[in-house]
């Protein structure tokens, strides 16, 4: 499996971990086979638990690890690992072009957020993780709306 087939499936799983506003799009949920389901809520919880260690390692100015779990969430390692063929095709055609845009961004920010701290720089770090978020909630909103539809987009 490609790293960009990973990346893409990371950010699916964090929409499947929040959700929506009245103008979602129609959820991408329901349209996941089992298998894609399950693994992506496994993605989610990685990048979710990785969030957490990014936000706390930021605050104790543990710049290794701030770097150490950003590139974790770029690389999107769980999926890449399980992730068939079919499944793949299976996924494409369950979300919207505006889901993979979203998930494109995340992972740029992810591989930019690991490059502040391997040059420990704190500001940078704040203000791409703050953007992650940004970025999460406006996917959750979108496409996760049916598990989580108290979610706002911060851009809507």
């Amino acid at each position: 499996m490609t790293a960009r087939t990973g990346k893409f499936l990371a950010t699916v799983l964090l929409g499947l971990t929040i959700s929506t506003s009245s103008l979602a799009a129609e959820p991408v949920t329901p349209e996941l086979t089992d298998k894609l389901s399950q693994l992506l809520q496994q993605e989610m919880r990685a990048v979710q638990g990785g969030m957490t260690s990014i936000h706390s390692a930021m605050v104790m100015g543990q710049h290794e690890a701030v770097a150490e779990n950003a590139q974790q969430i770029h690389d999107s390692f769980i999926l890449q690992q399980e992730l068939t063929e079919e499944d793949r095709k299976d996924l494409m055609s369950a979300v919207p072009k505006g889901f993979i845009k979203l998930d494109k961004e995340f992972h740029k920010l992810a591989a930019s957020l690991a490059e502040a701290g391997r040059n420990e720089d704190t500001k940078e770090q704040h203000r791409l993780f703050s953007k992650m978020t940004g970025n999460c909630i406006q996917c959750h909103s979108k496409y996760v709306s049916d598990r989580f539809p108290d979610v706002k987009s911060v851009k809507d």
